[in-house]
């Protein structure tokens, strides 16, 4: 008699996949975007979040999940927005899981808005491979960090709709190469949009704001043009 072997990972991704397809579609009933920003540590992921959404003021209706390890620190600036927010602490996870958003979802008031920005847990590696049914992967590069990033984390940068770098103010201060960065990003993929932005001075927020709402107007058209 054979002996079927099942990889414990694979059967892992498979479940978080099915859970995963099951947000994509509720999403899809409410007609509500979401992007998963995906970076490194200190990137400037909330930072930018703050200043998205004060930019969306008016223009877009927003919710927020928050990702990170422990502490409720980056969903506090969140809420101080008065903007809904769920804080997820994974408690030494390296990434957030499609069951923890379908359970921040179920706490949030989706209803009546119109993109939801998720913060993953500060990592390049794992919180690539975990489709959480987000319509879009945004991955952030912030020039401290330096320009080898998409080079040596290839994975995230090949799945991103768009690559923000952040901490632009800094330029003058660090060794940052846009140009190789550029020519990285668009060997692994071709058509993702770069944008350079500063929360601290307000560069490329406006930009930023404009592909999220791009985002927006896209998903709905595809919902539009699905119905029966």
């Amino acid at each position: 008699m054979g002996v079927e072997r099942i990889r414990v990972d694979k059967k892992v991704l498979q479940s978080n996949d099915q859970i995963a397809e099951a947000n994509r579609r509720r999403l899809a009933r409410l007609g509500l975007t979401a992007v998963n920003l995906i970076a490194s540590p200190g990137a400037g992921k909330t930072s930018l979040l703050v200043a998205t959404l004060q930019a969306l003021r008016g223009r877009l209706r927003c919710c927020v999940v928050e990702g990170d390890l422990a502490t409720s620190q980056d969903a506090d600036r969140i809420a101080a927005l008065e903007v809904p927010v769920w804080q997820i602490n994974t408690g030494g996870a390296c990434h957030l899981s499609a069951r923890q958003v379908a359970e921040a979802f179920d706490r949030l008031p989706l209803a009546g808005n119109d993109l939801v920005l998720i913060e993953n847990v500060g990592n390049l590696v794992c919180p690539t491979s975990f489709d959480l049914g987000e319509h879009a992967k945004v991955a952030l590069l912030s020039m401290p960090e330096g320009d080898d990033k998409p080079s040596k984390y290839p994975g995230t940068f090949a799945k991103a709709a768009a690559v923000v770098v952040t901490k632009a103010d800094l330029a003058d201060h660090v060794d940052f190469d846009l140009d190789r960065v550029e020519r990285d990003i668009h060997r692994l993929n071709p058509r993702c949009r770069i944008l350079v932005t500063s929360a601290k001075s307000g560069e490329g927020i406006a930009s930023w704001c404009d592909f999220l709402g791009e985002q927006v107007m896209a998903n709905r058209t595809a919902a539009d043009r699905d119905l029966p």
